[in-house]
């Protein structure tokens, strides 16, 4: 990309009341949520070769997805309200700890080639100021090195790039027929006086989907 407002103009999915960008895409299950209520997604950055497949399938941009976020100039990205990333978590979660520890291997951030990841999105973050973000890893990230992984990377949303942040561990059994807990990070570039207690959630007690449900017939 030469001229990113060319760019922003040529490569784009319906209109959108707001755009955001899609890190660590996967093959787009965070996406369907925004475009949901009515985000347009501007850009998308994903590694593996057969989510990236799976993605183009699902959704049909006209813009490319981008590879390795490691290789991408931040100021190549077109410019967007909110960022989307569910960077890497093997290197944080308790299954991904425990046998990176059996194998004798680094984890965390000392895994260089997970583990940093989020520095990526810090770095985008610093470059395009987006409006807003939601970051989304495993619940362990919270416990992970007593807690110390959870305030480096707090320390650099709030005092380092200045954004207004608050994360809460949810569980999605009430929509999926699996506990299926996740920390999920926010930030506001202006405080917006947003609070987790007015996120309408199901309750605790509610009974989970079975997976006959979720599957297609």
């Amino acid at each position: 990309m030469n001229d990113v407002n060319e760019t922003n103009a040529l490569l784009q999915s319906p209109a959108g009341d707001f755009t955001f960008i899609d890190l660590f895409a996967g093959i787009g299950g965070m996406r369907l949520g925004f475009e949901a209520v009515g985000g347009r997604c501007v850009f998308t950055s994903e590694w593996n070769t057969w989510s990236q497949k799976t993605y183009a399938a699902n959704f049909q941009d006209r813009h490319p997805i981008a590879g390795d976020i490691t290789a991408i100039d931040a100021k190549e990205i077109p410019d967007h309200d909110l960022l989307v990333a569910g960077f890497p978590c093997q290197p944080f979660s308790i299954a991904g700890v425990s046998k990176k520890n059996a194998l004798g291997r680094p984890h965390g951030f000392e895994c260089k080639t997970q583990g940093t990841l989020f520095f990526d999105v810090a770095r985008i973050i610093e470059e395009k100021r987006p409006k807003a973000f939601l970051l989304e890893n495993v619940k362990n990230l919270a416990r992970h090195d007593k807690g110390q992984t959870l305030a480096i990377i707090l320390e650099t949303l709030e005092q380092e790039l200045g954004y207004h942040v608050t994360h809460k561990v949810i569980d999605a059994r009430q929509f999926l027929p699996q506990h299926r807990e996740r920390i999920f990070i926010v930030g506001f570039e202006k405080d917006s006086g947003f609070s987790w207690s007015d996120l309408p959630l199901p309750s605790a007690d509610t009974k989970s989907p079975t997976l006959k449900t979720v599957l297609q017939s």
